[in-house]
């Protein structure tokens, strides 16, 4: 399968917190909340980098990525008016025009990241709507500013407690009080929302973020175990219904 890549100028690349950057480059396409984009650099490093959209505007496109590797610390290293090669927006993005009632957003670390265009493609929707963020951070946070733009409430828990409720997001969150709930996080994390919400029977869509090589379904890295087998994160997600996806 031939991909395509093209190369995008690189308007800023900047270090919001320790091993954090938020990488804005020059992008005309339009996107769904919850897509996103293979990157990659003429380095060292051969293999893309999948990447969620943390935010559109105009023809500017925004991502967060943590420095956790050879490919990401290149990465790092971009400066503006150099070149990125992009291909995207990739995967199917969530359903946003359904209507969800009284949304939570539960996220975890860099999962937070793309549920900042999730927030603002809600609140552009309806702006009644109610949007509440739970965010959940090992030390230092982060988009926390950026969310509160457009939910109605954003509440913030660290493991060291030095920002927020001392503890995990899921101390704080409660299913019941909501309609829908969107995720995005550690794995871990994002069963356990998956089985608060499955007790009180609350809708829940999950985004799946996993180790990709290709991005459009070819190399079958990012497979997920579902009621029907196992699914491919890129091409079938990375938007799955929390009832399907098998964690």
């Amino acid at each position: 399968m031939s991909i395509t890549y093209k190369k995008a100028k690189v308007l800023s690349n900047e270090k919001i917190v320790d091993g954090i950057f938020k990488l804005v480059c020059e992008d005309e396409n339009s996107i769904k909340a919850g897509q996103f984009y293979m990157l990659k650099l003429d380095g060292q490093t051969l293999l893309p980098r999948p990447i969620s959209i943390c935010e559109k505007t105009g023809n500017e496109i925004t991502f967060l990525y943590a420095v956790v590797g050879k490919g990401t610390e290149e990465f790092s290293k971009l400066r503006a008016g150099e070149e990125i090669a992009l291909t995207g927006p990739l995967g199917n993005g969530f359903n946003l025009e359904e209507e969800l009632g009284k949304v939570a957003i539960v996220a975890g670390g860099i999962g937070t990241a793309p549920m900042v265009e999730v927030a603002k493609r809600l609140r552009e929707k309806n702006n009644k709507e109610i949007i509440d963020v739970y965010a959940g951070f090992r030390d230092e946070v982060y988009l926390i500013e950026e969310l509160k733009e457009y939910a109605n409430k954003v509440d913030v828990t660290t493991n060291t407690g030095k920002h927020g409720h001392k503890g995990f997001v899921t101390e704080i969150f409660k299913p019941e009080e909501y309609d829908t709930v969107l995720c995005c996080g550690p794995e871990m994390m994002m069963k356990a929302v998956v089985e608060m919400c499955k007790k009180k029977n609350v809708k829940i869509y999950l985004s799946m973020e996993k180790h990709m090589a290709c991005g459009v379904g070819a190399c079958l890295v990012c497979t997920c175990k579902t009621k029907d087998g196992y699914k491919r994160s890129c091409k079938d997600g990375p938007i799955f219904d929390g009832d399907y996806v098998e964690l």
